[in-house]
């Protein structure tokens, strides 16, 4: 893939796309879910069908195009990622899943930055090509926004094992993971980001059990973990102990990336509201022309601002803290949409009255509120726009101590 002929390597993206996809087609009806809201079987199926793609991908060489050569990936630079989505959003790709997104952009990534070679053999192929599929075991109840205080402890035995214990919240997919990307605290006697190291948790491992939680929407997309006396190999330690807080503040920018600048839709667009308001006879109101005029503006300025921090990024780099700002406008913009399409529709909302197009909002203005905190929350993403990007002065700080002498540890 030659990196000084974007013109012909869009030109062989688009000729191999032909090859294993369809072409975008109208759909029946817009899905305006923004997390998956279906079956267990349902789901299974989802799963395989983009597995399938994925696989595909990778065996043509496009998957990870900004990976660094030597880490195994390309080394293209973030613009010809953002070239191929572009191709790629001509088509009919099967619609990823939370823990898709997490393997291959997430998990695959921190294993092939982190790990070492062998590593970077048995487990970041395997998940870049979702032959192994794997969840980010990072939040905890207690230690929500604040990830470097989370609880979960790892001590190493005689032999070399780590044993774990703890409790992790808001898993995606982890009753499908093979495995678990986990954060746990290694050494409570230096500064909580200190102490924290990584590891690849296989999820059927004895001690591991994965509880659904049910969202008000209706599906369970999420899922607590709990973990009680995990045995895991010093082979399957990611990074060097105490590196923890390294592999997931990087994770974390992948994430934010993914979130803020991905082709792929959540929940319901600009578009959709402009479609709802024609239907409703709408248009010619004034404010309701005003707001949707407000609405296409935001939604046109993140595509910019995502195509701007793409084509600018160094090739082959790690996300920097730009991708709060992406990640940010695009929780915006979901709730700004929601909010839109709901005064379209008043009371309609509340209940299905068999009309295309209005009740399903619902499933946006139930979602949307989870992707303010998603990949961190709004009020994170507005600290490290703050104090990385605009360089303002950080905020105070009393937990400079060591972990163990914090209150409440």
């Amino acid at each position: 893939m030659s990196q000084t002929e974007p013109d012909a390597w869009r030109a062989q993206v688009r000729q191999w796309l032909a090859t294993v996809l369809e072409p975008v087609r109208m759909p029946d009806a817009a899905d305006l879910a923004v997390f998956h809201n279906l079956p267990e079987d349902e789901e299974r199926l989802l799963l395989e069908r983009c597995r399938a793609y994925q696989r595909a991908r990778f065996d043509a060489g496009y998957q990870a195009l900004t990976l660094p050569a030597d880490k195994g990936g390309p080394g293209l630079t973030a613009a010809h990622a953002a070239a191929f989505a572009e191709e790629e959003s001509a088509f009919e790709v099967p619609p990823s899943t939370e823990l898709i997104s997490v393997t291959v952009r997430l998990v695959a990534m921190a294993v092939s930055l982190f790990g070492t070679a062998e590593q970077r053999h048995d487990y970041a192929r395997r998940f870049l090509r979702t032959d192994l599929l794997a969840c980010q075991l990072f939040s905890e109840p207690g230690a929500g926004s604040d990830l470097a205080a989370l609880r979960t402890r790892a001590r190493q035995v005689d032999g070399g094992e780590w044993v774990i214990d703890g409790q992790k919240v808001w898993t995606s997919g982890a009753q499908f993971a093979d495995y678990g990307l986990l954060l746990a605290r290694t050494d409570p006697d230096v500064v909580k980001q200190a102490g924290i190291t990584a590891f690849l948790v296989p999820m059927d491992a004895p001690g591991v059990e994965v509880r659904p939680i049910r969202q008000m929407s209706g599906g369970a997309s999420f899922n607590e973990v709990f973990l009680s006396g995990v045995r895991v190999p010093d082979r399957l330690r990611i990074g060097r102990p105490g590196q923890g807080w390294e592999v997931a503040t990087t994770t974390l920018a992948f994430e934010r990336t993914a979130s803020g600048s991905g082709n792929r839709r959540k929940g319901g667009t600009f578009t959709d509201v402009l479609a709802l308001a024609r239907s409703l006879g709408r248009t010619s109101d004034p404010l309701v022309r005003q707001r949707l005029a407000d609405l296409y503006v935001r939604a046109a300025l993140r595509t910019a601002t995502v195509d701007r921090v793409a084509r600018t990024s160094a090739a082959g780099g790690r996300p920097g803290p730009e991708a709060s700002l992406t990640k940010l406008m695009a929780s915006d913009l979901l709730t700004r949409t929601g909010q839109v399409a709901a005064e379209l529709m008043g009371a309609r909302i509340s209940a299905d009255t068999g009309e295309p197009g209005t009740f399903a909002w619902t499933q946006h203005l139930l979602g949307a509120p989870g992707y303010r905190l998603a990949g961190g929350t709004d009020q994170i993403q507005r600290n490290l726009i703050g104090e990385r990007v605009l360089k303002l002065p950080p905020e105070p700080r009393a937990d400079r101590a060591p972990f163990s002498e914090l209150p409440g540890n």
